[in-house]
């Protein structure tokens, strides 16, 4: 499932209306009705009864809604964590507008190649017209909320785990393939809850008790600190480790406040970053 889809079947919840449902989302009827359909194919069963009267969910629907009203809220809350660490920057930096972009690692590197981008931290790539600069490696954790009955424990092995509920995110990024090099290592099969598109949105069904995850442990610090998730040790199996980069293009002309972003990256992570031409703005 996707999270069009998952919007499209909280409006027609809300609304009891397919219409009405596309006007919200300015999308056509059919577009709506498409994405209900799919998302039921991907469930293996009916969300709503269509009559003359309108739209009415079925109980299978309204037993699912609250799950996915919690997958949109996690969407929002990870936009609002992207607009924090924007607005950490320009209070360093006033007046310098920052816009932060995010995608796989292919589509990132063509971001920076084409100059729709500045820098880029992704996985360290190697290419002809990039300079790359390692900043650190993160691993994955296992994740699980406080309650969870591997948090009490800290510890499972991959064979348990990998008949919890998991909860993957982004299936074509280069991190699901790691997770899923893991259990084939095994030889297991995970049981698979759902999978969403971000790591924010991954990280609040976790929270929520939907489910365990394996996630990069940087992205996981603040709620392991707040106490919100417990890293729980994998037993009997190695977890990969990802290198983190800093990537730019060579020769390219950085404006003043893209190297003052370099000088804080230099700093925060004990590297040096070559300087390259420089640009008065």
């Amino acid at each position: 499932m996707d999270l069009g889809q998952i919007e499209a079947f909280v409006q027609v919840a809300q609304l009891r209306s397919f219409s009405k449902a596309a006007e919200a989302l300015f999308l056509t009827q059919p577009s709506v009705t498409a994405r209900i359909q799919s998302l039921e194919r991907d469930l293996g069963e009916a969300l709503f009864e269509r009559n003359g009267r309108g739209v009415r969910m079925t109980e299978m629907g309204a037993a699912f809604l609250p799950y996915a009203r919690r997958a949109l809220k996690a969407l929002q809350d990870g936009r609002e964590s992207i607009e924090g660490m924007r607005k950490k920057y320009t209070k360093a930096f006033p007046g310098v507008e920052v816009s932060v972009h995010t995608g796989r690692s292919e589509q990132v590197l063509q971001m920076v190649l084409q100059d729709e981008a500045h820098c880029a931290l992704e996985r360290t790539v190697q290419h002809a017209d990039i300079v790359t600069i390692p900043l650190y490696e993160d691993d994955l954790v296992l994740v699980a909320p406080p309650e969870h009955r591997f948090a009490q424990k800290r510890g499972a092995t991959v064979e348990e785990v990998g008949r919890e509920p998991l909860i993957l995110f982004d299936k074509g990024s280069s991190y699901n393939a790691l997770i899923q090099g893991v259990f084939r290592q095994h030889g297991i099969v995970p049981k698979t809850l759902m999978e969403m598109d971000t790591i924010e949105a991954t990280k609040k069904m976790v929270e929520e008790g939907l489910g365990i995850a394996l996630l990069p442990k940087v992205s996981t610090e603040r709620e392991i600190e707040l106490g919100h998730l417990v890293t729980v040790a994998v037993t009997n199996a190695t977890m990969p480790r990802r290198q983190i980069s800093l990537i730019f293009r060579k020769n390219r002309k950085q404006p003043r406040a893209v190297a003052a972003f370099f000088e804080l990256l230099a700093d925060m992570y004990k590297v040096s970053i070559p300087e390259g031409p420089a640009a008065s703005a």
